[in-house]
């Protein structure tokens, strides 16, 4: 706003009734930005109370693992197990969308989520 001042430019906005270069309208402006800036100061507090009363309840931020202990550790199993020529026989992703492993055979053309068959 100094800076609009300096260079001698007023803030005229026809419906809402605000005129800068009047002293009336200067007030109306600042209080607008006041009110603004409040708003956003209590929206800070109130996220970080948030924040903190669930870490209090044991909660933490983030997205959920896609897999659980179990599923990850059939999935590194999987995925070390080689074949007779030392490659990896399994090629091992995750859909995060089922939250399960997707294991895929290469040469078998097939895909198993933790041993079940399903179609390609």
């Amino acid at each position: 706003m100094v800076e609009l001042q300096e260079r001698n430019v007023d803030l005229v906005v026809l419906d809402q009734g605000i005129d800068t270069s009047a002293a009336v309208g200067r007030m109306f402006f600042q209080i607008l930005g006041t009110i603004a800036e409040f708003e956003h100061a209590l929206m800070s507090e109130r996220t970080l109370d948030g924040l903190e009363a669930a870490r209090a309840r044991g909660r933490t931020g983030g997205q959920k693992p896609k897999l659980g202990p179990r599923q990850v550790k059939l999935a590194r199993q999987t995925y070390d197990e080689k074949d007779e020529d030392g490659k990896h026989r399994y090629i091992v992703g995750c859909n995060g969308g089922h939250r399960r492993p997707v294991v895929s055979t290469e040469g078998q053309g097939g895909r198993h989520q933790l041993g079940k068959r399903t179609r390609q």
